[in-house]
């Protein structure tokens, strides 16, 4: 995430020392699929289309398929939803931002990518038993900017891998807002809290009909389910979503260090496959603060051979 709009790219084309610790560790881990966060957005996708040919130059995986949107952190909301008396300010976002474009996300892939649904303009209010709250503690219609606040900070969307001669996989991709940095309304709590309750909701047909399997809920809540300030219990329900298995490799591992006075470590970045979905190995990266307080986490999914069409095949 760079402190301004285009800074991202200036930086991949310097080859800072932050974007080459970054390429050393993806081009060891060599994903068939990456999920990045904090990663900028820009117009034309610029900014992605040099990180894949930088990665590939590092002699890491060669990335054809790419996809980012915009996200809503540092889009303008017109009011002033921090109640600071100020318009524009990074806390009057639709998700917290200086600029737009401002921590996006970005998905490379070896294999084809398709948006099937994208979640991120959904009104905060209009998530079913809605949380919706302001600085004031005004909830429902009443909160300042009920009519305009979108629940996702960043993204909520669902993309279709397409593996050769395997079933596709759905890609279910979040980024919470972390549940400080606000009052004892605890607004910021209740919006993480109904970021992570939306995919609990898609799970169960809550909001139209349940998305297929495979299917895996892959990003940060930035929830840990037995520390820090987030709802417990609605990360706990993720966790242990009949749908959905916390695999072992990272089951209890933390993802995240936030040195003191910070919270230390926590778990707050997920990769929950559907629970038939078997899973052959996974871990942690190498944490390197210089490139990120997070670990980079994988998991070896075993995805079932595509079905034959009829009229192919053996008879």
């Amino acid at each position: 995430m760079a402190k301004g709009p285009g800074l991202l790219l200036r930086d991949i084309r310097r080859g800072t020392d932050r974007i080459t610790g970054a390429l050393g560790i993806l081009s060891d881990l060599k994903a068939d699929v990456l999920v990045l966060g904090g990663f900028d957005h820009d117009l034309n996708g610029v900014s992605l289309s040099a990180f894949a040919d930088a990665i590939r130059a590092a002699e890491g995986p060669d990335y054809r398929h790419l996809f980012s949107a915009p996200p809503n952190s540092g889009v303008d909301t017109g009011l002033d939803l921090d109640g600071d008396g100020r318009l524009r300010g990074a806390r009057d976002a639709q998700g917290f931002g200086y600029f737009a474009g401002q921590g996006g996300m970005a998905v490379l892939s070896r294999y084809p990518l398709t948006l099937s649904a994208d979640h991120s303009a959904l009104l905060w209010r209009d998530l079913p038993d809605s949380q919706v709250i302001d600085h004031q503690g005004r909830t429902g219609a009443q909160a300042t900017g009920a009519g305009v606040q979108r629940l996702s900070t960043t993204v909520h969307w669902e993309l279709q891998v397409d593996p050769p001669g395997r079933t596709p996989l759905r890609l279910m991709i979040f980024h919470a807002t972390p549940p400080v940095f606000d009052g004892p309304e605890d607004r910021n709590g209740r919006r993480n809290a109904d970021e992570i309750r939306l995919w609990l909701l898609r799970l169960s047909g809550g909001l139209g009909p349940a998305p297929p399997d495979p299917l895996v809920v892959v990003g940060t809540a930035n929830a840990d389910p037995e520390a820090g300030q987030g709802d417990r219990p609605t990360i706990r329900a993720l966790l242990s979503h009949p749908l959905l298995h916390d695999p072992p490799a990272l089951r209890g591992l933390p993802t995240a260090e936030w040195p003191a006075p910070g919270p230390g470590r926590m778990r707050v970045d997920y990769i929950l496959p559907s629970a038939d979905l078997p899973v052959a190995g996974g871990g942690r990266g190498p944490l390197r603060p210089e490139v990120s307080r997070h670990w980079p986490i994988f998991l070896d999914l075993s995805l079932p051979e595509r079905p034959l069409r009829p009229g192919r095949g053996d008879p």
